[in-house]
């Protein structure tokens, strides 16, 4: 189908389900994705601004060799977050009336996708380098694998799975199916 035509297929070939031109779908993808940047922005916002207060309190010069270690990779992983989600602004920004609308979408998919991982590995390791000061060894280990395995299996195994089962047409877009 041409530009500017109803029933537009999606980047998969897909039909999308739409009664919408390709400019209204972009349109309202992007949308989407502004949404949902909204929600995890701000997540990593607050995680940073605290974790560059933590070295200047009393106390943190007293933290273990590990405890430094997993307080940097986790300041490492929060500012890698933040570059990628609040990438897609820059590029709008800098591709701004060049008609990259499309390109844009691509892209801040996947920078969304990855910041959603270092978020993920920050998140993890600020409960573990907290759980390692209050509690130390063993909970430390049980607390950050339950971490891994609560953002692994919910940020991306479950979307993952549904997303490979939609792919591979094993399952009808719509409805959850009755279990």
């Amino acid at each position: 189908m041409e530009n500017g035509t109803r029933g537009e297929k999606d980047q998969t070939g897909r039909e999308s389900g739409r009664d919408e031109t390709e400019e209204e779908r972009l349109d309202r993808n992007l949308g989407e994705l502004l949404q949902e940047l909204r929600v995890a922005l701000p997540g990593v916002q607050v995680l940073f601004a605290f974790l560059l207060a933590v070295p200047f309190q009393q106390g943190f010069e007293k933290i273990t060799g590990f405890q430094k270690g997993a307080y940097f990779g986790t300041l490492v992983c929060t500012a890698i977050a933040a570059v990628m989600l609040i990438s897609p602004s820059a590029y709008h920004r800098l591709t701004f009336r060049y008609q990259q609308k499309r390109r844009l979408i691509f892209y801040a998919n996947r920078f969304s996708i990855v910041g959603l991982i270092f978020l993920a590995l920050a998140m993890t390791g600020a409960i573990m380098l907290i759980t390692d000061v209050l509690f130390g060894g063993v909970a430390t280990a049980l607390m950050t694998a339950a971490a891994l395995l609560f953002f692994g299996f919910f940020w991306f195994a479950l979307p993952l799975q549904r997303r490979f089962r939609l792919a591979a047409g094993q399952e009808p877009l719509g409805e959850p199916e009755n279990e």
